[in-house]
């Protein structure tokens, strides 16, 4: 088993440097997802990171179930108030997470990591991490809790699905877990900065997105909601995120959807 987090260094280094209010570290929990929603529910202000060393019932998209051995990788929400940004500019937030994530993990771990629209981190084809956002309504407006899950040190026959990996199967040259969550929340603070004082203009944001994103240029399928399929290019992403999907029939716009690359 991996060493635990070094919470002093994290607190060290991140707290009251900018967007980071307190980083909480538990042994376990279910979700912090669920957990971070409630506290800001009960008046919790924002700038909380919640991790968590072992979660139990970790939430993808869909409510699909996401489980890790302990300390076997990274898992953590943030709660963040986007002051000053439209509502309707606020999809962008998984893609600026994202970006945030991959930017730092190749950085730190020097792993070719690429992002499949619109919440998963891929390192090839076999997926690495998620992202999910969630709106919540607290005590003093709307929230939002991001919470994002990374393989770093699950071997083989720890891997929640076959078409999974991890940072250590991908032959990553660092996998200290505590370096690589540092690195994250730094290169997610300075990009949510600059995302706040732009009063959440996508243009930068969405330049380095469409660098990072492996599913544009690809023949891809959506399962959409009604069991109800597309096909077709992946062509662009819209000022808001959406995904453009051009067919020889039409072209679409999709917020929503489970994506398939189609080899």
């Amino acid at each position: 088993m991996a060493p635990p987090l070094d919470v002093a260094l994290l607190r060290c280094e991140l707290v009251d440097t900018g967007l980071w209010r307190e980083v909480r570290v538990v042994d376990q929990t279910g979700s912090t997802n669920a957990d971070v929603g409630a506290l800001a529910r009960s008046g919790e202000p924002t700038g909380l990171v919640l991790v968590a060393e072992h979660q139990a019932a970790g939430r993808g998209r869909l409510d699909r179930v996401w489980t890790a051995p302990p300390r076997s990788g990274l898992s953590f929400s943030v709660l963040l108030r986007p002051v000053g940004v439209p509502v309707s500019a606020w999809s962008l937030l998984p893609l600026l997470v994202g970006v945030s994530v991959a930017s730092a993990v190749r950085a730190v771990a020097g792993v070719e990591v690429g992002l499949k629209w619109p919440n998963d981190l891929l390192i090839g084809e076999r997926k690495l991490g998620g992202i999910l956002a969630e709106r919540v309504e607290s005590t003093g407006g709307a929230v939002v809790v991001v919470g994002v899950g990374l393989n770093i040190g699950l071997r083989e026959r720890e891997l929640p699905v076959p078409t999974a990996t991890s940072l250590v199967l991908a032959g990553a040259g660092n996998v200290d877990r505590t370096a690589i969550l540092s690195a994250i929340l730094r290169v997610l603070a300075d990009e949510y900065a600059r995302w706040l004082a732009a009063a959440g203009d996508g243009v930068r944001l969405l330049g380095l997105y469409r660098e990072l994103c492996v599913t544009l240029g690809r023949d891809v399928r959506v399962e959409l909601a009604g069991a109800q399929t597309i096909e077709g290019r992946a062509v662009d992403v819209e000022p808001d995120g959406s995904l453009i999907v051009e067919s020889l029939r039409n072209r679409r716009s999709i917020s929503a959807g489970d994506v398939v690359h189609v080899r």
